[in-house]
């Protein structure tokens, strides 16, 4: 049995914020990933970060567009801390050594993004994430956290304290190049394990964004908060869903349908392309539904930037355009849709990233501690990941020094967690006859991708979750034809699309019973927000009878709803 004072699992952006912030106070820190850390999906966030750093933006205007473009579901508590802390965060990791592009003046350069009413994300030309994961990756060595890489996490250890308070106390994690179960104990355990894309089967997360972290929650009795509120990003490849980013239209990147109309005048006159990103993305679906659309797509034209500006400032975008969909931007518009992006819900914690399980903590995309509520502002993901992920840090931290010793996580009760998951594990590779994972995963990803999409409605929603039911019948009898133990891919595809089912249901159940639009949930039968009945978040918990909601205030401290126009 391994041992550490915190354990963070995922090795994200956000994961390896909070192991650099645990490290400072001297304890012993591992972070487990199922990928190498610089592999995690943080590298592919592309056009910047968000963060008020002139004299004429200010944080409470940073949390006022990010509290608008909510929809005004994001508590507002936390939305302060996000921008109040954003100036800080941008000159930490600058300190660190992020290399920001710069502007005439030598300042950090800044670019216009979606639902914003200033120019303030940061970037590293169109590879910020990228840039912003290696340069954490570097701290987390010189730190000296321990880094278990290729190891896959299939449970959540959990004890009852002397006050009969459940406690995480470790995980259970399966060694991907031998195939073996190994114990890890910790004081504390963080989930960082981003979004779950791959529950669509167009999405621009890469094939790891299986919602492992939100599935492990709900395991041990962990709410998942607001799971109908999934963001369309409007910019993706239509074959791939590779990300085009939004830094594209902040260059000034106009969208054009097939009339070579620049339709986002009939959408958002004033913020055209710059609208809110649920905004863009329902007018790019309703062009396209209505006919206007270039072979189920519309198009991104960027040629009026000129050759020396694209290849500046945009230099990636031009290169998957070329590879990806066979398009020089330099010459002709990109084709693109709308595509799976981002989770606004997650695992419920507070602010400090705590969850109701003591112990445990949650952060980054993983997480809903509501700072982005019924949708996303562009930008804000990043500097989310860094804010709360030293926030979640510190906090696991202070709570490992509250334990003197690993005290309830005796070995006894991770023996039974690591018994618990061989037997489930053996069962799996004892079937014979069934489905393979592929066909049964094919399908459910296709349920989701038709029936949950941009718009929706309550007749095609209950379909998808009785169609899910069925896949869940297929799944238990799923066989494997690997039955070896050394990289064994499609047992952890297994495991990952168990998890992936569940949020498809948990996704499905919180947006039927939402009987309004709100940011990305876009009801065709309830297409007015209803501040009355809804201003208030879901929680859905699952237990052996299957899912239940509860509700949950809005924290509203400053910013009273108004109607939200762009």
């Amino acid at each position: 049995m391994v041992t550490h004072d915190v354990l963070i699992i995922g090795g994200g952006l956000s994961g390896m914020r909070a192991a650099v912030e645990a490290a400072r106070s001297g304890l012993d820190v591992a972070v487990v990933s199922k990928v190498h850390p610089v592999r995690s999906h943080s590298v592919a966030a592309q056009g910047g970060i968000n963060a008020a750093l002139r004299e004429d933006d200010s944080w409470e205007d940073h949390m006022y567009d990010t509290v608008k473009g909510s929809d005004f579901l994001a508590d507002q508590d936390a939305v302060k801390v996000l921008c109040e802390s954003a100036p800080g965060e941008i000159a930490e990791l600058e300190a660190m050594g992020a290399i920001f592009s710069r502007d005439d003046q030598g300042r950090i350069a800044q670019r216009p993004f979606g639902g914003a009413g200033y120019p303030r994300a940061s970037y590293l030309a169109d590879r910020t994430g990228h840039a912003l994961l290696h340069v954490i990756f570097e701290q987390l060595l010189k730190h000296d956290v321990a880094i278990y890489e290729e190891w896959h996490v299939v449970s959540i250890v959990t004890a009852i304290d002397g006050e009969g308070n459940k406690v995480a106390c470790g995980v259970i994690a399966l060694e991907i190049l031998t195939g073996k179960l190994h114990r890890i104990r910790a004081k504390s355990v963080i989930i960082a394990t981003g979004g779950y894309g791959r529950v669509f089967s167009s999405t621009t997360n890469a094939i790891t964004s299986t919602g492992d972290g939100m599935g492990l929650a709900m395991e041990v009795g962990v709410p998942l908060k607001d799971m109908e509120f999934v963001q369309f990003h409007p910019t993706t490849l239509k074959r791939t869903g590779l990300l085009i980013t939004e830094g594209a239209r902040g260059e000034g990147g106009y969208l054009l349908n097939s009339k070579g109309e620049r339709f986002m005048e009939r959408y958002a006159p004033n913020k055209l392309e710059l609208a809110s990103r649920d905004v863009v993305s329902r007018a790019e679906q309703t062009e396209i539904n209505e006919g206007r659309g270039v072979n189920g797509c519309v198009l991104l034209d960027l040629r009026h930037l000129g050759e020396e500006k694209i290849k500046e400032r945009l230099p990636q975008i031009r290169d998957i355009s070329i590879k990806f969909a066979g398009v020089d931007p330099i010459k002709e518009p990109i084709p693109i849709r709308p595509g799976a992006h981002y989770s606004m819900g997650g695992i419920m914690v507070d602010i400090d990233c705590r969850t109701v399980v003591n112990g445990l903590f949650a952060t980054g995309e993983s997480a809903c501690v509501s700072v982005h509520g019924a949708n996303r502002l562009g930008g804000n993901s990043l500097l989310e990941a860094v804010v709360f992920g030293r926030r979640s840090g510190a906090a696991a931290a202070d709570f490992a020094l509250t334990r003197a010793t690993h005290g309830v996580a005796s070995e006894e009760i991770l023996d039974g967690a690591l018994s618990k998951a061989s037997h489930d594990i053996a069962l799996i590779l004892k079937r014979r006859g069934g489905e393979s994972v592929a066909a049964v995963s094919a399908d459910a990803k296709r349920i989701m991708q038709d029936k949950c999409s941009v718009y929706r409605d309550e007749a095609t929603l209950k379909k998808a979750l009785e169609e899910m039911a069925d896949i869940k019948k297929r799944l238990a009898n799923v066989t494997l034809r690997d039955r070896g133990e050394s990289f064994n891919m499609e047992l952890t595809m297994l495991l990952e699309l168990e998890h992936l089912v569940a949020l498809s249901e948990a996704i499905l159940t919180s947006a039927i019973a939402r009987k309004e639009s709100r940011g990305a949930h876009s009801r065709v039968d309830f297409p007015r927000r209803n501040d009355e009945d809804w201003l208030k978040h879901t929680l859905i918990y699952k237990d052996d009878a299957g899912f239940r909601l509860e509700y949950k205030d809005v924290s509203i401290t400053d910013l009273q709803p108004e109607e939200r126009k762009y």
